[in-house]
């Protein structure tokens, strides 16, 4: 395990790290998730070993400080995760990041560009999302104020997510993981879609072939960004798939940037 301080507070990111061959690749973790747990099997897979490996985890969760101070939102996760990877000596990683992460990756790639030389998202948030009373994840958690949320939301939220998200979403701060999910359904402005296609390094997104055509696909391939669908899978698609994922992730780091129509 690594560690640096990445606030002014003195508070920490960790990450586990492997060691191996530069350009280091770097792995990030969705709401209330942690990337040890769910991207060791990943890291290791002899289609992927071999690279320096950060399985980091946002500030706020897993086996990072979690501070009721930090605001949690999209660009400050992205910051501090800037301050983890320049402390790391890490440049030009390939970051291969799921679900919240990816969009954390996307603002990370917007802000520090030196940082990211390819990116490859998982079933990540690209559009805003309503929040919904009684939902499970981000738009679930977001219909509560963080009062209500702190005050015992936060067991209504555990009840619903069932027992393999939350063992890892119990490690999350709860003031990290109301904040995070309330900037997560709002999104950016330019929203995380228009920030990804104005990326210039090569970009890959990676979803479950069952939920069907990615809206806004085509436009996405316009921009360069290649749309992959993975089988056998849910949204955690390297828990579900491993091998499938290993495959076409693999794929998507060997591939140069994907030309435009």
């Amino acid at each position: 395990m690594r560690d640096a301080v990445v606030t002014a507070q003195g508070d920490r990111i960790r990450w586990v790290e492997l060691p191996g061959r530069e350009p280091s690749r770097v792995y990030v973790h969705g709401l209330g998730a942690t990337s040890p747990a769910y991207f060791a099997e990943a890291a290791v897979h002899p289609l992927l070993a071999g690279r320096r490996s950060l399985l980091i985890d946002l500030l706020g969760h897993g086996l990072s400080d979690r501070p009721a101070g930090f605001d949690y939102s999209l660009q400050a996760h992205a910051d501090a995760l800037a301050e983890a990877l320049t402390a790391a000596g890490v440049s030009g990683a390939e970051v291969i990041a799921h679900s919240m992460g990816g969009s954390v990756a996307i603002v990370l790639a917007a802000r520090h560009p030196r940082l990211v030389s390819r990116l490859v998202l998982i079933d990540a948030n690209l559009d805003p999302i309503a929040p919904c009373v009684g939902a499970g994840g981000s738009s679930g958690i977001a219909a509560y104020t963080e009062e209500e949320f702190l005050a015992g939301g936060w067991e209504e939220v555990r009840d619903r997510v069932g027992a393999h998200w939350w063992s890892t979403m119990r490690l999350a701060g709860r003031e990290a993981l109301h904040r995070s999910a309330v900037h997560l359904v709002r999104g950016t402005d330019p929203s995380l879609r228009r920030l990804l296609m104005e990326l210039s390094v090569p970009r890959t997104y990676l979803l479950p072939e069952a939920d069907g055509p990615l809206p806004g696909a085509e436009e996405l391939a316009v921009a360069g960004v290649a749309v992959i669908p993975v089988p056998d899978c849910g949204h955690n698609i390297m828990l579900d798939n491993p091998q499938g994922f290993a495959e076409a992730t693999a794929a998507a780091l060997a591939q140069g940037p994907v030309p435009a129509p």
